[in-house]
């Protein structure tokens, strides 16, 4: 058993993990214009956001599979060691090209983080703490994927984008002391053969629904390829099934899924990390935009998600030790209802105030369903199988964040359009772009800046409804699940 003080440090140096972790993801946001302007190549600048995202998801549950077989402590400084190498060469890149290349690897090291901080928090934690951890390592998660962008920003501003990727470098150097020193881990698992073949269709299954999702507000213009995509992606699906099915040592044992509460847990977890991500994106939108106030301002706003989704976290964690994982997920789900309802209600001059009520609704529903969720797939697995069923946990995860922005995403521009299309006041997309931007939204005339309004407010409307669908889905999928033993 980990002793109380090293299990303090161990902790520490997850959460730190953690952090640069989930900044990595959007810090680049903010600096890709200076990026650009410094060694060119904007055809390509997407790619330095989605190549990190595409190598991440496909990599993720292989980390998973060879912790429960080498040791979560080998597979954890592995991931950090690999992250450390993509952020100090991308920081040094000289060209898009070559900066794109680190950035992939930078995501290799990464998809490592979030599975091993929360399949660690399992192992040295008993039950009842378990969930609190779970909830806390989550808020760290959101709060860094919220400020990471801002933070970019600042680093750029004070000194230049390569910073963006050294200041990884000196906490993943501490966090990797740390766990060498404090983390005493016994001899983990048997040596067995690695399912190198379940790698490459999972791999290929993955890299191709993850790049259709990269295409679909591209199309009509992409629609051949996104077929051609769908095709090999049902193709390496079947054949990983298979796969598994054969092999000895599958990647993803096929009978977690024989589990009707995992099954039902993962799509709740895909579900709601969807509609997190679509919140901590679209209300600042919202602040800033119709509102017309400070970046500063729609940080603050959604501050109460990750200060609620603790307070969540320790009711869920206790209500599991009371009750059955559906039931803690339907008491989560009223609050995310609530929530989303007050979202479709909101007027267009309504307060910042309606804004804080809402996110501390949202964070103590996502603290109770989300990590509800990942202490679920943990305890319902066998001890060997904790690894793998957590990496999916997290795969499903960054699946339902990456695919259900993309709707939204989706969602948003076609009623932007619908509403430029039928405006008389000369709406352009630059104008939109200003608009959005409270530091030129006031440079807009009258006219222009009421027309602005309707059309976000309008599309902004449409966002939410099916943030409430999401919701209302996760609440009749949860229904199907029933009460397990702990």
């Amino acid at each position: 058993m980990i002793q109380k003080n090293n299990r303090f440090w161990i902790t520490m140096a997850l959460f730190l993990s953690t952090f640069v972790g989930a900044i990595s993801i959007t810090i680049v946001s903010t600096s890709l214009p200076s990026i650009v302007g410094d060694i060119h190549g904007v055809s390509l600048m997407n790619w330095v956001f989605s190549i990190f995202l595409l190598t991440s998801v496909v990599t993720t549950p292989i980390y998973g599979k060879l912790s429960d077989q080498f040791g979560r402590k080998k597979i954890f400084l592995t991931g950090l060691l690999i992250f450390l190498i993509g952020s100090f060469f991308s920081g040094i890149s000289n060209n898009m090209e070559i900066l794109i290349f680190w950035r992939a690897i930078q995501g290799i090291g990464s998809s490592a983080i979030m599975p091993m901080t929360y399949t660690i928090i399992s192992d040295i934690y008993p039950f009842n703490n378990k969930s609190k951890l779970i909830g806390i390592n989550g808020a760290i998660w959101g709060i860094s994927l919220t400020i990471a962008p801002l933070l970019g920003g600042i680093v750029v501003d004070t000194f230049n984008w390569r910073w963006i990727f050294f200041i990884n470098i000196p906490i993943i150097i501490l966090s990797i002391c740390i766990i060498l020193l404090f983390f005493k881990e016994k001899n983990f698992g048997t040596k067995q053969k690695i399912d190198y073949l379940g790698i490459i269709y999972l791999s290929l299954f993955l890299f191709s629904i993850m790049y259709v999702i990269q295409l679909m507000d591209s199309i009509p213009n992409t629609i051949n390829s996104i077929y051609y995509l769908i095709i090999i992606s049902l193709i390496s699906l079947v054949l990983f099934i298979r796969n598994e099915y054969r092999t000895i040592n599958p990647l993803i044992p096929m009978s977690l899924f024989n589990n009707k509460t995992f099954i039902i847990q993962n799509i709740i977890i895909l579900l709601m990390s969807g509609f997190v991500f679509g919140l901590e994106i679209y209300l600042p939108i919202w602040i800033q935009g119709i509102m017309g106030l400070s970046a500063s301002f729609s940080g603050l706003a959604i501050t109460p998600i990750s200060i609620f989704w603790i307070i969540g976290s320790f009711f869920s964690g206790w209500l599991l030790s009371k009750s059955s994982a559906s039931y803690v997920t339907i008491i989560g789900s009223i609050f995310t209802i609530i929530s989303a309802v007050c979202l479709i209600l909101l007027s267009i001059n309504s307060s910042i105030i309606y804004f804080f009520v809402i996110s501390s609704l949202c964070g103590i529903g996502f603290g109770l369903t989300i990590t509800n969720s990942t202490v679920t797939s943990q305890n319902i697995v066998e001890q060997d199988k904790v690894g793998v069923a957590t990496s999916f946990n997290s795969l499903s995860r960054i699946l339902g964040q990456t695919f259900i922005i993309s709707i939204l995403e989706i969602v948003m521009n076609r009623q932007i359009k619908i509403g430029t299309l039928h405006s008389n006041a000369g709406i352009t997309s630059n104008k939109i772009n200003e608009f959005i931007n409270y530091k030129t939204h006031l440079n807009l005339s009258e006219n222009v800046l009421n027309s602005l309004k309707n059309i976000l407010y309008n599309s902004l409307h449409e966002v939410f409804l099916f943030c409430l669908i999401i919701v209302i889905l996760v609440v009749i999928i949860n229904l199907f699940d029933k009460k397990i033993d702990k």
